[in-house]
C-alpha cells in the first residue's frame, strides 16, 4: 500500500515535468505486427511478392517479413524475395539465416548487383571481409554506376587486385551524372575514405564537408530536442524512488556514450564470456519507460524493471549476463541507477575531438542527424559529458569509466580492471578480442575485427583545420583536450 501512494506520488510529479513529449523513439524492428493471416491467404504469388515489397518500401518491416516468409513457404523462386528477407533478418541480428537466404536469392537471379551488395553487407558484419569484398566488386562489375558498394569497399582493408580499375571510376566525372543526393553522398564518403587511407586529409576533408552539408539538407540535426530530453530525463530521475525487488533473474551491463567512443570493442570484450548475451542496440530500455508511463495509472500495471525484464526475457535465450549497448541510454543513467537494481553501467569516452571526427566520417544510416554538423556534434559531446558527470555524483558504485584512449594504450591493465569491477573470473581471452567470432553491425564492424591498437589515437590533428568549429566550442569552455 505504502509502495503504491509513493508510487501515485511520483506519477503526478511526473506529470508537472513532462510539459512535451519525449520524443518517441524509432519503432523497435522488432514491434507489433498488423497484418492479418486472411490478408496473405488470399493473395496469388505475385500479388504476394508485390505486396511484401509494398510493406517493406513503406518501413513495416514486420509485415513484409511475415509476407516473405509466406511466399517462401509457398515455394515462390523469386530473388528479390529473399534478397529483401535476408535484409530483414541482417536488421533484427539473425546473420546465419540471412547469409542463407541470400544464397539462395544470387542462385536464382546470379546478376543482380543488389543481390550481390547484400550478400557482401551481411558477410561484412559476420567478419568474413575477404569474401564481402568479392560481392562488392561482382556488384560493381555488374552495374558500375551502383554507388553503395564503393562505400563498401572503401571501409574495407582491399586486396590489391582490381583496387585501380573501381577506384578510377569512383573519382572520376561520369560517376556523378544524374545520382540522387544519397548517392552523391555514398560517393563523396568513399572517396573521403579512400583518401584518408592515403594519408591526403586535406582532400579527403573536402569530401567530407561536401557529403555531410548534404546529408545536413536531407536530415535535420535535432541536436536541440536531444539535449533538452537529456535535461529532462535528468529531472525525471531526480524525483523517482529506488525501486526494490527480489526477482532478478539476469545481470544487466549498460553501455553507454557518444557513438564511435570505443563501445563496440567493449562489447566484444565482454561478450568473450560464454554466459553473456550481446543484444547489441535495441531501443528496449527507452520503449520500457515509456510503456510504464501509459501504464502507470493502472491497476497491477508493470513496473519499468518488470516491462524491461520481460522483454529481456523474449530475447535473451535464458543467458544470466546481458550487455545493452543502446549508447543514448545515458540520458537515462539516473533512471537505470534507480529503477534496475543489479545494474552496471560502463560509461565510454575518449578524446573529444578525436571523437568528433570519428563522428562526423560514420557516414550513419539512419538516426544521428547532428552527426552531419561538427558545430553540433561537440555540442551533444558536452551535454553528454556534463550529464554524465551528473549522474557519476550520485551512483559512482554503479557507474564505470571506460577510457577508450588508456584502453589501447595499455589493453592489459584496462581490460584486467574492467573484469575485476564486474567480479568476473579472469581469462587471457579478454585480451584479443578481435578474435571474437560474433557479429558486428555497427560502424565499427571493420575495425573490431583488427588487434587493439593505437592508430585512431590522436588522428584529429591531420584534420585541425576542418575541425576549427568544434575545437572553439570545446576552448569555450576552458578545456583543452591535449591541443
Amino acid at each position: 500500500m505504502k509502495h503504491q501512494k509513493r508510487q501515485s506520488k511520483e506519477n503526478k510529479r511526473f506529470k508537472e515535468l513532462i510539459t512535451y513529449p519525449i520524443p518517441f523513439p524509432e519503432e523497435n524492428i522488432r514491434s507489433v505486427i498488423t497484418i492479418k493471416d486472411d490478408e496473405i491467404d488470399i493473395k496469388s504469388g505475385q500479388e504476394l511478392v508485390n505486396k511484401a515489397i509494398k510493406h517493406h518500401k513503406k518501413g513495416n518491416i514486420l509485415d513484409a517479413l511475415k509476407i516473405y516468409e509466406s511466399c517462401i513457404n509457398r515455394g515462390i523462386k523469386d530473388s528479390k524475395v529473399f534478397s529483401n528477407y535476408g535484409i530483414i533478418l541482417k536488421s533484427i541480428g539473425e546473420l546465419i539465416k540471412a547469409e542463407t537466404s541470400l544464397k539462395e536469392a544470387i542462385k536464382i537471379n546470379p546478376k543482380s548487383a543488389e543481390t550481390n551488395h547484400n550478400m557482401g553487407l551481411i558477410l561484412k558484419d559476420l567478419g568474413k571481409l575477404g569474401e564481402a569484398e568479392k560481392f562488392f566488386l561482382k556488384a560493381i562489375s555488374i552495374k558500375p554506376d551502383y554507388t553503395s558498394p564503393y562505400l563498401a569497399l572503401s571501409t574495407l582493408k582491399y586486396s590489391k587486385g582490381g583496387k585501380d580499375v573501381w577506384q578510377d571510376y569512383l573519382f572520376s566525372i561520369n560517376i556523378l551524372n544524374q545520382k540522387k543526393p544519397e548517392e552523391t553522398i555514398d560517393i563523396y564518403f568513399a572517396r573521403s575514405n579512400i583518401l584518408h587511407k592515403e594519408k591526403k586529409y586535406i582532400e579527403s576533408a573536402k569530401y567530407l564537408q561536401l557529403a555531410n552539408s548534404i546529408k545536413l539538407n536531407i536530415r535535420p540535426s535535432k541536436a536541440n530536442e536531444l539535449i533538452k530530453k537529456t535535461n529532462t530525463l535528468l529531472k525525471v530521475s531526480n524525483i523517482m524512488s529506488f525501486y526494490k525487488t527480489n526477482k532478478i533473474k539476469f545481470q544487466p551491463i549498460f553501455i553507454i556514450g557518444m557513438p564511435r567512443s570505443g563501445s563496440t570493442l567493449v562489447e566484444s570484450i565482454i561478450s568473450i564470456n560464454s554466459k553473456v548475451k550481446d543484444l547489441g542496440e535495441l531501443k528496449i530500455l527507452e520503449k520500457s519507460y515509456h510503456e510504464s508511463l501509459i501504464k502507470k495509472d493502472k491497476v497491477n500495471s508493470l513496473s519499468m524493471f518488470e516491462l524491461y525484464s520481460k522483454k529481456i526475457s523474449n530475447l535473451s535465450d535464458n543467458y544470466n549476463i546481458i550487455t545493452d549497448k543502446m549508447l543514448y541510454n545515458y540520458q537515462f543513467a539516473g533512471i537505470i541507477s534507480k529503477k534496475i537494481p543489479n545494474a552496471k553501467i560502463i560509461h565510454c569516452f575518449r578524446n573529444p575531438l578525436d571523437n568528433i571526427l570519428s563522428i562526423y566520417r560514420a557516414n550513419f544510416t539512419k538516426g544521428n542527424g547532428y552527426a552531419s554538423s561538427l558545430v553540433d556534434i561537440a555540442r551533444v559531446y558536452l551535454d553528454q559529458e556534463k550529464i554524465m558527470k551528473e549522474y557519476k555524483k550520485k551512483y559512482r558504485s554503479k557507474i564505470y569509466d571506460l577510457n577508450y584512449d588508456l584502453l589501447v594504450k595499455d589493453p592489459n591493465y584496462e581490460i584486467r580492471n574492467l573484469i575485476q569491477w564486474l567480479s568476473w573470473k579472469w581469462n587471457d581471452a579478454y585480451l584479443f578480442p578481435h578474435l571474437n567470432s560474433r557479429s558486428v553491425s555497427t560502424a565499427s564492424n571493420v575495425q573490431v575485427r583488427s588487434p587493439i591498437n593505437q592508430n585512431s589515437i590522436g588522428g584529429w590533428r591531420n584534420y585541425k583545420e576542418m575541425l576549427r568549429p568544434a575545437i572553439q566550442i570545446i576552448e569555450g569552455i576552458n578545456r583543452k583536450p591535449d591541443f
